[in-house]
């Protein structure tokens, strides 16, 4: 939260303030859902521009004047990172910070749970809006920071760094996702560790990714890994009939016994990541494995079990994103809880995989081979993932229809452009 003047914060980001009061509340973007004395960030878009949109805002940040009292700097993204970097510096601040192709929102939300006095990145705001404005939500007393963070391009993570200089990171997988953004596998390592170079106490990796594990020769601070061959590692692991997992962890700490709450085996990893970071944090081995029990989820459309409305069966809802790893991640969740009928994934295409687009598919298709999985591709890119084709969500719903019985478990998986949250809403 903020508690600074209209002076003090054009001093901080360069720019020149149009009157001047105190600002009170956190930043935030939505001029419908405004913060109580809180500070608006005006941004243009193609559609609408923020500095049109100011209503009683107590104050704006902005490239022009407006009607509320506003500062106007050349860039408000650079502006508002600046802010937030002032916050970070000036309270008592540890900033936890973790990256990866998949899973970081998840263990995000596992230590958030783990630190309930956290202050923790909301959803996936992981860029360059959505990492000052969680600083900016940081109380007078500071505390731990949680981000979750994100890249589009090498380079990125620095930034970010820059706005919050991690005492601790995680890197959890490095797999496929955006690969066709950076170009290659190889410029996907190199963007992602720019995290691990900028943290400065302790860096967890996961001991099963090589290139993750490759990581370590890029810091000086403490390393801390996770996975099979990990300092933390987990044993015994084991899905109910509604897919939740429960394994035993094993730590320097010592052992304990764990059920998780979330859906889907994959969760065991991003649990024993998250176990990792608060126990390397100095957090007692009780209150991580309550935090990790006490976890209800990373959001909407993330492996979400619904039940569809026209026959009561299973509806798994994972179509907020996809990548590879974790198509085939939501087949071996698919198989635990479909025990009696059968295995049906309607799926849309993974993008953003560059040159690997078509390899990958086929690894996709393979892996629902693998674990008993009928798959119904939708959309007119979705193909190579073979099965059965239909044309676009109305055809998908109709085909599922017909198809399925109450014993059978459907799960819902693709890219966000493919937008299969509009099938969930057809069957649900």
């Amino acid at each position: 939260m903020l508690d600074t003047t209209l002076q003090q914060i054009a001093a901080i980001t360069g720019g020149r303030a149009t009157g001047d009061v105190r600002v009170l509340g956190a930043a935030y973007l939505d001029s419908r859902d405004p913060v109580p004395d809180g500070l608006f960030v005006a941004l243009a878009g193609g559609r609408a521009d923020g500095h049109d949109h100011v209503g009683t805002a107590r104050a704006v940040l902005g490239t022009r004047p407006t009607a509320r009292p506003t500062v106007v700097v050349p860039d408000v993204v650079v502006a508002l990172g600046r802010l937030a970097r002032h916050v970070v510096a000036t309270r008592d601040t540890r900033v936890i910070a973790v990256t990866g192709s998949h899973g970081k929102t998840s263990v995000k939300e596992f230590l958030a749970a783990v630190l309930p006095d956290a202050t923790a990145t909301r959803g996936n705001q992981n860029n360059e809006l959505g990492v000052p404005l969680t600083a900016l939500r940081l109380p007078p007393t500071g505390g731990d920071l949680v981000l979750e963070v994100g890249a589009r391009a090498v380079g990125h993570l620095t930034y970010l760094a820059g706005i919050a200089p991690p005492r601790i990171s995680a890197v959890t997988a490095l797999g496929l996702s955006h690969v066709g953004r950076f170009g290659s596998p190889e410029l996907l390592a190199r963007a992602k560790g720019e995290l691990v170079e900028a943290t400065s106490d302790l860096v967890v990796l996961n001991a099963d990714d090589p290139r993750v594990l490759a990581m370590a020769g890029r810091t000086w601070a403490r390393v801390v890994t996770f996975g099979a061959r990990g300092d933390v590692a987990t044993s015994g692991v084991r899905l109910d009939a509604e897919g939740r997992a429960s394994f035993r962890l094993h730590s320097p700490a010592g052992p304990a016994d764990v059920r998780l709450r979330v859906v889907g085996g994959h969760q065991v990893a991003n649990a024993a990541c998250a176990a990792a970071v608060a126990l390397g944090a100095g957090v007692p081995l009780a209150q991580v494995v309550a935090g990790l029990e006490r976890t209800s989820g990373p959001g909407e459309h993330r492996l979400q079990r619904l039940v569809r409305a026209h026959d009561g069966g299973v509806l798994l809802d994972d179509c907020y994103n996809a990548s590879p790893a974790s198509m085939a991640a939501a087949f071996a969740t698919l198989a635990a809880v479909a025990r009696a009928g059968h295995r049906v994934a309607a799926l849309g295409p993974v993008r953003e995989l560059g040159a690997l687009h078509d390899r990958a598919h086929r690894a996709v298709a393979a892996a629902a081979r693998h674990h008993g999985v009928e798959v119904v591709a939708v959309g007119p890119d979705a193909e190579p993932l073979g099965g059965t084709w239909v044309p676009d969500v109305a055809a998908a719903a109709g085909f599922l229809r017909e198809r399925l019985t109450a014993a059978d478990a459907l799960l819902v998986k693709a890219s966000r452009p493919s937008r299969l949250e509009r099938l969930v809403a057809a069957l649900t």
